[in-house]
């Protein structure tokens, strides 16, 4: 999307729908498009998205949409003047599997050969791109470009088809009947509508009148409730008219069948892409903190 008013930006994918609306309230002009963009003039700032869906275990497609593809952000944005640039990441860059609690932003990254699958590690490849580049003079001499990349949790809402549409498949099917892992464990989830705001607002901290606080700066959001993740899908069970599953398997059996599944799908997935049932970073999942964001950026 391309808004031609002074906070100018690009989206893609799902969440763009709901900044698009949002920045339209605002009286900003906004103009959808997939592929091909409108001939319009360059925009003074980006949010740029790279995700996978079914295609998560693609090898070849996730380093081609998250590491090429934001080279390509990168490199236009230096060379058409756009100052500010808004890479939408995940919390899975410091996560690996290890118990976190209260973690915040300044976690390290986790060391790249101990990420569970490869889309986490290419996503935090591709952040690091963004990072480094924060701070690149641009082509036509007006300044540098500032970045800044967003870590949000589950995301979930109107258009999304990574979690509950795949949940309910599987309710449906009967598939969905029994849970693992520490019922203590908890997890975040965001709203895509809440999600709408730190972009928004880590767009404008960019700017200048706002000393580009948020420059090279990488902030954690989520919905800023920690849910068990079972839990959190109990009331869309119980509201289809199923009975909550009461089996409870043992975590390391559930990481060993995804595991499985991964090999399976390494061996088949260029025949027949299914959508694995479970990987193994699904069965791991964290809590983290989002304090920084709110302090710095008012996200």
């Amino acid at each position: 999307h391309l808004i031609n008013t002074e906070e100018n930006l690009i989206t893609l994918l799902f969440i763009s729908y709901s900044l698009s609306c949002s920045l339209h309230k605002k009286e900003a002009e906004v103009i959808l498009f997939d592929m091909s963009p409108p001939s319009l003039e360059v925009p003074e700032g980006i949010v740029s998205y790279g995700m996978s869906v079914r295609d998560q275990l693609n090898r070849k497609l996730i380093e081609e949409v998250n590491v090429q593809g934001t080279e390509h952000v990168l490199r236009a944005c230096v060379e058409a003047g756009v100052s500010r640039l808004v890479y939408t990441s995940t919390f899975n860059l410091v996560f690996g599997g290890q118990d976190i609690e209260g973690g915040d932003e300044s976690l390290p990254y986790l060391p790249l050969h101990l990420h569970p699958d490869h889309y986490s590690r290419i996503k935090s490849v591709a952040e690091m791109a963004v990072m480094k580049a924060s701070g690149t003079e641009l082509k036509d001499g007006t300044g540098v470009l500032r970045a800044c990349a967003l870590r949000p949790a589950g995301i979930y809402g109107p258009g999304e088809q990574r979690h509950l549409p795949r949940i309910v498949g599987y309710i449906e099917k009967g598939i969905f009947c029994f849970v693992y892992g520490d019922p203590r464990s908890l997890v975040e989830f965001v709203h895509v509508d809440i999600l709408v705001s730190p972009h928004e607002l880590a767009a404008e901290a960019l700017m200048s009148e706002h000393q580009h606080r948020t420059a090279g700066q990488a902030y954690f959001i989520s919905g800023g409730r920690p849910v068990n993740n079972f839990e959190f899908f109990r009331p869309l069970v119980e509201d289809l008219s199923y009975s909550f599953p009461k089996l409870h398997l043992a975590l390391s059996l559930i990481y060993f069948v995804a595991f499985l599944t991964e090999m399976i799908h390494h061996l088949f997935g260029p025949i027949y892409n299914f959508q694995p049932l479970l990987t193994r970073t699904e069965v791991y999942k964290t809590v983290v903190t989002h304090d920084e964001a709110q302090g710095q950026a008012g996200l």
